[in-house]
């Protein structure tokens, strides 16, 4: 496997240690703020002005109106899904415990995303359910029951 390849793994691997601690934070915020709906409001609002400053300071030139006026009606709904994802986790994360939130969202995620593949929807390449990745989905799957099913 390329070292890039390798590179890459690790830093999903880190993005994904990362959302049971935002899911974290972001609950505990709630508790002060009083409302769920205002805690995720302030992590989309810093979250934004992180990405305001990250746009200045590398000095990302602006699109034109015309580029933006042809990307299709549900390429602008991808901050409704993070909005949702947000709000969501804030408010299950506490509820389930972290592996159990985790976990299933993992399965709800590869479950889209064989679908996502198969068909090459949204920008991706067709990549077909195989026999090998039904398992490996299958495997996925068992694990979250594993950690969810409490006996």
């Amino acid at each position: 496997m390329p070292l890039e390849t390798l590179f890459f793994i690790f830093v999903a691997l880190m993005v994904g240690a990362g959302y049971p601690v935002q899911a974290g934070i972001n609950a505990t915020i709630a508790q002060f703020h009083g409302h769920p709906l205002l805690a995720a409001l302030t992590n989309t609002t810093v979250a934004s002005l992180i990405l305001v400053v990250a746009i200045v300071v590398l000095r990302v030139p602006m699109p034109q109106v015309a580029s933006l006026a042809a990307a299709p009606w549900w390429a602008w709904t991808g901050g409704l899904l993070g909005a949702f994802f947000v709000f969501s986790s804030l408010v299950l994360a506490p509820k389930l415990g972290a592996a159990a939130f985790v976990s299933t969202t993992i399965v709800g995620t590869m479950a889209a995303s064989m679908i996502i593949d198969h068909f090459g929807l949204l920008a991706y390449r067709t990549q077909p359910i195989t026999l090998q990745r039904l398992v490996g989905s299958a495997l996925v799957v068992t694990g979250m029951m594993m950690i969810v099913l409490k006996k």
